[in-house]
């Protein structure tokens, strides 16, 4: 069915006659102009009419995306326009986008001239993963004399997955391999210490060092015979994510949970291709969900598909179960990357018999967030008292979060406080440093 509108000019052409003819219909020679006028005014519109409609798709456009979104980051979204009539043509573009965005200014004007291409780029911004479902392009076309549009709508209905932000892969990825790193914060450590495993046992040469001679293995061969050691690089890097309540905190339209997942798809990246094994364990009020450290080929997509189908009703984390399920479940040592938040003192420490036992066997990393909004509450001036008192209050729950990382280290616990947008490279800062110090 063709769609028909009238343009602007039409209308202001029409008022015009109407009022011509009030104001003419006794003086004959005016009121025949007007009827001249009126019929030309018809022969206009059936021109723009014949203009706009001679071709039936004068107008091509879609809409290109990749097939998934990468949750907190601008994504491109592109339309590809062609017109092919032969004159130069003014379209209004109305893209249907998903209602999760809540947004109603996805509106343009284009112009495009005739038997040409052109292209127009936006971004969007998702903030929670699941299912995204675009609607039509709209697209009205204005007639060369502005009198018709006609209505075009391509692409409809279209579901698009919002997974966890796999743009950040390769980005961090190069700044962990690359040597100009600096800027993004990643640190290049000097290695220390030594985290090596038994290869073999051969004979001594000259250079090989004398601390590794095998004295049993000497005798019996009656000749000097050395053991043989390589980097011990497998190491099980293990992600753990609290989904309870603390992590549905919001910044930037994300919740701290989301946060902490994209993290933790970009920590495990980053791991497998340092040749370790990268592993995740999800928990709230019970268990959630649990992948194995591995470092295997399609373990990147068991950890992604992991991810994108986490759901929580953020409920007290139940650290006790947490234990209880690690101590039975990891037998090697592990790095462990606890994704959880402690707004006090007092909260971390019901917790920390937990961290302290979960520490003994494994190396245990807690990473939690600041609060922005207190900082914003610290830094503004305070003109009355009951400012005085917001910025006191704020200025204390401020220092709690020192404190729990001054508790954290009295323990042996290692912890990582920081903003929310900084977590992915904080994070993979404090892993790269562990593993340079030779700790696991």
């Amino acid at each position: 069915m063709r769609k028909i509108y009238l343009g602007n000019n039409l209308f202001y052409a029409g008022i015009g006659l109407i009022l011509l003819f009030l104001l003419s219909w006794k003086l004959d020679i005016l009121f025949s102009l007007v009827k001249l006028g009126f019929w030309i005014f018809i022969a206009c519109i059936l021109v723009d009419l014949y203009l706009l409609f001679s071709k039936k798709q004068g107008i091509i456009a879609d809409r290109a995306m990749n097939n998934r979104l990468s949750n907190g980051d601008d994504n491109d979204i592109s339309i590809h326009l062609e017109n092919r009539f032969g004159f130069p043509i003014q379209l209004e573009i109305i893209d249907e986008i998903p209602h999760q965005f809540q947004r109603r200014d996805i509106q343009w004007q284009k112009f495009i001239a005739p038997q040409s291409k052109d292209i127009f780029k936006y971004t969007l911004r998702p903030v929670k993963r699941g299912i995204y479902n675009f609607g039509a392009i709209n697209i009205y076309a204005l007639s060369p004399l502005g009198l018709i549009k006609r209505r075009f709508e391509f692409s409809k209905d279209k579901d698009v997955a919002v997974y966890p932000s796999f743009l950040q892969l390769k980005k961090y990825e190069l700044a962990a391999f690359a040597r100009k790193n600096f800027d993004l914060g990643v640190k290049k450590m000097r290695r220390i210490g030594h985290t090596m495993e038994f290869e073999q046992i051969k004979e001594y040469v000259q250079g090989d060092d004398t601390r590794f001679i095998n004295w049993k293995a000497s005798s019996r061969k009656n000749e000097l015979m050395v053991n043989q050691f390589q980097d011990q690089k497998s190491q099980h890097i293990i992600s753990v994510i609290d989904k309870g309540r603390l992590m549905k905190l919001p910044f930037q339209e994300m919740t701290l949970l989301d946060y902490a997942i994209n993290a933790t798809l970009v920590i495990s990246n980053i791991a497998i291709k340092k040749l370790d094994k990268a592993g995740v364990i999800s928990f709230s009020n019970k268990m959630s969900g649990f992948i194995p450290a591995d470092k295997r080929r399609n373990q990147m997509f068991r950890i992604q598909e992991f991810l994108y189908a986490q759901k929580t009703n953020y409920k007290e984390a139940n650290f006790e179960l947490l234990h209880s399920f690690i101590r039975n479940s990891l037998n090697h040592r592990s790095l462990l990357l606890l994704y959880t938040n402690f707004e006090t003192v007092d909260g971390m420490r019901r917790q920390l018999p937990y961290l302290q036992q979960l520490n003994k066997k494994h190396i245990l990393v807690v990473i939690f967030f600041r609060n922005t909004e207190i900082q914003s509450f610290m830094q503004e001036k305070a003109d009355n008292i009951r400012d005085v008192y917001t910025k006191v209050v704020a200025e204390k729950l401020h220092y709690e979060k020192s404190q729990i990382v001054n508790e954290l280290r009295r323990s042996g616990i290692y912890s990582v406080l920081t903003n929310p947008q900084n977590l992915t490279i904080d994070t993979i800062n404090k892993y790269l440093e562990i593993k340079a110090k030779g700790l696991i």
